[in-house]
């Protein structure tokens, strides 16, 4: 079994390139129940997933990031942020690359282990989601929008908390277009005996 597991963990890539075929509802409750089970600090499990299926709430996302983007300063020189930012004023820009399901984390204000918490819970996903066929790719711009207005009047719109700061999404779907893998760095890992 060990070796199968980490078969799916060698394999998952993150996808940026999907099929316009909608992933069906019973999988995505399958990640979702992926998700609730990870660890997460004390127990508290006190994030939320927000799952959406429907096009047009995607696309109305999508076209609030986009304006978002406009003006927001990224706080820090990281190149997806300076690249997000960029390609957001292009006609084609979709921020989960039109995935046909998009999964948003969110968690309590104030809990230093948020972030953590909603990652691992992620990753859960994207492991189960490779195990079923399904593509998935981390997504950040949600995040680093987390305090634009017009976006967070919308989220709460659908039921994600006002106080409740987005720690980060999930795009899923079908693979239209698989990814290379990338190698491997070598001399990352110590074990000390």
């Amino acid at each position: 079994m060990e070796q199968e597991l980490l078969e799916i963990i060698k394999r998952r890539r993150s996808t940026r390139a999907f099929e316009d075929r909608p992933v069906p509802r019973a999988a995505l409750e399958k990640l979702l129940e992926a998700a609730i089970w990870a660890p997460s600090g004390s127990n508290s499990q006190s994030w939320l997933f927000t799952a959406i299926l429907n096009r047009q709430v995607i696309d109305r996302i999508n076209a609030l990031i986009r304006q978002g983007f406009q003006t927001w300063i990224p706080d820090d020189d990281y190149p997806a942020k300076q690249g997000a930012k960029k390609s957001s004023g292009r006609e084609d820009f979709h921020f989960c690359n039109h995935a046909p399901a998009l999964i948003i984390a969110s968690n309590r204000p104030n809990y230093e282990n948020a972030m953590a918490d909603c990652s691992l819970a992620l990753e859960n996903i994207f492991l189960l989601a490779e195990s079923m066929g399904l593509g998935s790719c981390y997504i950040n711009s949600p995040h680093w929008l987390r305090d634009d207005g017009p976006l967070r009047d919308y989220l709460f719109t659908l039921g994600i908390p006002r106080e409740h700061t987005i720690c980060s999404s999930a795009a899923i779907g079908y693979i239209a277009k698989p990814s290379v893998p990338p190698a491997r760095r070598e001399g990352v890992c110590n074990i000390i005996e």
